[in-house]
C-alpha cells in the first residue's frame, strides 16, 4: 500500500518566545517493512540531522529571539511518501544494539513482578533467547483487554505499571505493557511509534506498538501492534523505536520565554 503522510504540529505561546533547542524524530526509514518514496520535515530554523544509538533519523534546530521580534508561533511539519509491504518479521542489522540490551529497564517501561504475574497467564519466562509468536499474539490481546483504550486517560511520562493498574490507557501505555511485560519474563523488547492508516480510527494515525525479539542468536524480532492484538502489516508506517517513548518522541526540547504554550498537532494519512 502506497500512503502519503502529512503531519504538522502548531506551537502557540502566551509571550514572546526568546530561546528554543528542539529534536524531532519525524523521518521514517526505508527498511524490511517499508520503501520511504519522499519524505520532507520543515522548521522553523535549519535542521541538523544525526543518527542515534538505534537508527532513528534525528534532527534538531536552535531558535534565537528577543521581546522585540515578538514570535509568538511556531511551525513543524512533516510529510511524504511511503510504500508499506506487511512485513510483520525482520533481522535486525549488526549496527543495532544487541537484542539482551532491551531486557533492561527504562523510566516507562519497567519490569516488574505484578507485570510477570500477569503474563505468565500466556507464556512461560524465556529460557533459551527464543520465543513463540502465537503466545505473543495471546498476549498483546491479553494487554488489550486489560488496558481498556481511552483517549486522555494517561500522558507521555505514564508508566507501564501505572496503565496497568489503571485498566486504561491509549496505545503508547498498551505498548509500555506489552514491553514490560515481556523484560519481566526475559524476552528483549521494545517501543516503536509511527503512523496507522485506518479511515474509521482517525485517532490511531499517530501510532505505537511494540518490538519483541523471536530470536536472540539470530537477532530476529517481530512487530506487534497492541491496540488490535495483530501482527503489523500494510496499515503501519514504522517511524522510530528505543527502549519507550521517552527515547523517541516526535518531539521534545526545551526553551526560555514563551509564557504559556499550546501544541496542535494534525495528522492526515491516505492511501495514493
Amino acid at each position: 500500500m502506497k500512503l502519503h503522510v502529512k503531519h504538522t504540529t502548531d506551537y502557540r505561546y502566551t509571550e514572546p518566545l526568546l530561546y528554543a533547542l528542539q529534536t524531532l524524530c519525524l523521518t521514517p526509514q526505508s527498511g524490511p517493512a517499508q520503501t520511504v518514496n519522499f519524505w520532507s520535515v520543515g522548521a522553523p530554523e535549519k535542521l541538523f540531522k544525526q543518527s542515534d544509538a538505534f537508527g532513528n533519523t534525528v534532527q534538531s534546530y536552535t531558535f534565537v529571539g528577543t521581546q522585540a521580534d515578538n514570535v509568538r508561533w511556531s511551525l513543524v511539519n512533516a510529510a511524504g511518501d511511503v510504500q508499506t509491504l506487511g512485513v510483520a518479521e525482520f533481522t535486525d542489522v549488526e549496527s543495532l544494539p544487541h537484542p539482551y540490551f532491551f531486557l533492561r529497564g527504562t523510566p516507562l517501561a519497567e519490569p516488574h513482578w505484578t507485570l510477570a504475574a500477569f503474563g505468565k497467564q500466556f507464556m512461560a519466562p524465556s529460557v533459551d533467547g527464543t520465543a513463540d509468536l502465537q503466545a505473543l499474539l495471546a498476549l498483546s490481546q491479553g494487554v488489550m483487554h486489560a488496558i481498556r483504550y481511552q483517549t486522555g486517560s494517561s500522558n507521555v511520562s505514564t508508566t507501564a505499571l501505572e496503565a496497568f493498574n489503571a485498566g486504561k490507557g491509549v496505545c503508547q501505555d498498551q505498548a509500555h505493557v506489552m514491553v514490560a511485560i515481556c523484560r519481566s519474563l526475559g524476552y528483549p523488547a521494545r517501543y516503536v511509534s509511527g503512523y496507522f492508516y485506518a479511515a474509521n480510527e482517525p485517532d490511531l494515525a499517530s501510532h505505537a506498538w511494540a518490538d519483541v525479539c523471536l530470536d536472540v542468536a539470530t537477532r530476529r524480532w517481530v512487530s506487534i501492534d497492541v491496540t488490535h492484538a495483530c501482527l503489523t502489516d500494510e496499515r503501519h508506517i514504522r517511524l522510530a523505536m528505543g527502549g519507550d517513548y521517552s527515547a523517541c518522541p516526535p518531539a521534545k526540547g526545551v526553551r526560555r520565554g514563551g509564557g504559556e504554550e499550546s501544541m496542535t498537532v494534525t495528522i492526515t494519512i491516505e492511501p495514493v
